[in-house]
């Protein structure tokens, strides 16, 4: 473990999984479900943002309950030179929700919402005469977005 990161004790990941499960739980809540009182569960909330442990308190949003239908991951990479004006391309498509640059053969693993295989044809066009492109459509999710095992021993 790198120096400057802070081991978690029990209550602090006992704070990050009532919020992982309910962003929205009251204070008073979240002091009831981890054993502290009110302002003691506060100033922990408080540590784990300033720590930057807690980057952002945000929803779950059901991409096909506005819309997206259709959820698609795109392996990019960028012909010779490119690989900045490539990035910016990614950055500048909303409806890319997710991008991570990797190593390997592909630069970038994009993950974007659809409404229809059309417009998935629209959007990899954008970046046709920059990159190679390989598209998977994904059919389930059996594993959401989650926290990752927040002590040693789990």
């Amino acid at each position: 473990m790198p120096n400057d990161v802070q081991p978690l004790d029990e209550i602090d990941q006992a704070i990050l999984e009532a919020l992982a499960g309910n962003a929205r739980i009251s204070l008073k809540e979240l002091a009831q479900q981890v054993g502290l009182s009110s302002p003691s569960a506060a100033e922990r909330l408080r540590r784990l943002e300033e720590r930057g442990v807690i980057m952002a308190f945000t929803i779950d949003l059901d991409p096909a309950a506005v819309g997206y239908p259709l959820q698609a991951i795109v392996r990019v990479r960028p012909l010779p030179g490119q690989l900045h004006v490539v990035e910016r391309l990614i950055q500048e498509i909303p409806e890319i929700v997710e991008c991570d640059k990797v190593t390997g053969e592909d630069c970038f693993i994009a993950r974007l919402v659809i409404r229809s295989m059309a417009e998935l044809d629209g959007l990899l066009d954008r970046v046709a005469e920059r990159a190679e492109t390989n598209t998977a459509m994904i059919k389930a999710s059996p594993v959401k977005r989650r926290l990752p095992p927040l002590s040693r021993g789990k």
